[in-house]
């Protein structure tokens, strides 16, 4: 019967990409879905940008091990970034109307830094898109019998497919339904495991010591560790492209800013749901984290839980990652067609660009698989594309958008010291933790730069 609902899901959620495909009659249309979602939809849609396989598997195993200082990255940075998407940069980045992330490099710095921040861009997600494809492959091994890599291929395939048919809007439709599935799947499973555990305050009083520890310890190298793990995604996300398209595609610089606040508490709020969840298994069955904390969520459901909670908890899982999934898709594919492929066809009609965007996806989606395939430790494949847009683009964005005197060298030289900065760190394995290295590398480039370049318009 589970496995019945899974096969239903995935056709349900293919059926529903092809309806809101037929809101697309223009690039436009399926890059930014016509920059026409309300609220409620814009904020599900920024909302799911990142709350997949990491927040449902990763963070809750890390939180089993370490308690909350395990898990300040996700869901505490992811929700710390919208907040400050929201503050600082909704607005102006809404007004730009722009496709991409990387227009904004060409309209305020120029051609080079454009063409830079997409080669760094694209190949940054193929990463993140093939754990999520790894953790669809484990699900519906787990849930259906099938072979992990069969499953893989099959949810990439299907998740690409709504992708390329309907673009934002198949991605915005889906988002929507799936997050209500997200919300009401985890809030009735939070409630129903509590109340076996005992309630709320006896799974507090049982937790063991240090759970709930917000700070580090004492020392500088503990609080640099701990300010890395909420600036990885905290400041670093900022600077993409699937942040960037979810924003503008709302109907409003105002929607766009309020949907960010909506998002950042939506993430906390629900982002914590799974980590009181595994805080309550750990207390009523033991025994499962003998077969690894990152499982101890769905045996937790298989094992000690009826049908129905099984095909609330499955949903939302599978909700989760697909929806992240497919915007993760999207991001580069319109990166890649956008700000790399588009300039060398300057006569390109709308209808001709809007198959390049689709065959796009198609690209992203295949090398992401082959990456999934070759590698299904979920960890290893995030942390391949977690940090480099922190030290490569954060800083020449922040300048551009609030520094007049901000310079294309400047932007320039900011990417690549800011990136050869880090690679180096990594190489070396420094003490410090290599993004900050990165990224005072990335703040020296743009002074210097513009200091030895400086804008000539804005000369006297």
């Amino acid at each position: 019967m589970l496995a019945a609902f899974i096969i239903a899901y995935l056709v349900i959620t293919i059926l529903i990409g092809r309806w809101a495909a037929r809101r697309v009659r223009s690039a436009a249309d399926f890059m930014v879905a016509g920059r026409s979602l309300p609220l409620g939809m814009s904020a599900c849609v920024i909302f799911a940008t990142w709350f997949g396989s990491e927040t449902m598997l990763g963070s809750t195993s890390e939180f089993a091990q370490h308690g909350l200082i395990g898990v300040m990255e996700d869901p505490f940075g992811a929700s710390l970034c919208l907040l400050l998407v929201g503050l600082f940069y909704a607005r102006k980045l809404y007004r730009s109307n722009l496709l991409t992330f990387c227009d904004f490099f060409r309209q305020r710095f120029g051609h080079r830094s454009e063409l830079i921040s997409a080669l760094l861009m694209v190949p940054s997600y193929f990463g993140w898109i093939a754990a999520q494809i790894v953790a669809m492959g484990i699900v519906i091994n787990t849930v259906m019998g099938v072979d992990t890599h069969v499953a893989m291929i099959a949810s990439g395939v299907i998740v690409m497919g709504y992708t390329y048919m309907g673009g934002m809007w198949s991605v915005s439709v889906t988002d929507f339904i799936q997050t209500i599935m997200i919300i009401a799947g985890l809030v009735i499973i939070t409630f129903s495991v509590v109340g076996d555990a005992g309630g709320i305050q006896q799974v507090i009083e049982r937790a063991p010591a240090g759970t709930f520890r917000f700070f580090p310890e004492s020392g500088f190298q503990p609080w640099l560790h701990y300010l890395a793990a909420w600036f990885t995604i905290g400041l670093g996300s900022i600077p993409q492209q699937d942040v960037f398209q979810r924003l503008v595609s709302s109907k409003s610089e105002k929607v766009a800013q309020r949907s960010s606040y909506l998002g950042a508490l939506m993430y906390l709020v629900i982002g914590s749901m799974p980590l009181l969840i595994v805080l309550c298994a750990q207390q009523l069955y033991p025994a499962l984290t003998d077969a690894g904390t990152e499982k101890i969520l769905p045996n937790m459901v298989l094992q000690h839980s009826n049908l129905f909670i099984q095909i609330l908890f499955f949903g939302a899982l599978l909700s989760a990652i697909m929806s992240t999934t497919s915007g993760a898709i999207l991001a580069p594919a319109t990166v890649l067609a956008e700000n790399i492929v588009r300039p060398f066809f300057t006569n390109i009609t709308d209808a001709q660009f809007l198959r390049v965007v689709r065959l796009s996806v198609v690209g992203v989606a295949a090398v992401s698989i082959v990456m999934a395939m070759g590698s299904q430790n979920i960890y290893e494949l995030v942390a391949s594309s977690s940090v480099l847009s922190l030290v490569s683009l954060f800083v020449p964005l922040t300048a551009g958008l609030y520094w007049k005197r901000a310079s294309e060298a400047g932007a320039v030289a900011s990417i690549v010291l800011g990136t050869a900065g880090y690679l180096l760190a990594e190489w070396a394995e420094t003490e410090t933790p290599t993004l900050f290295i990165g990224l005072g590398c990335s703040v020296a480039g743009m002074l210097l730069g513009t200091m030895l370049r400086p804008d000539r318009s804005l000369q006297p």
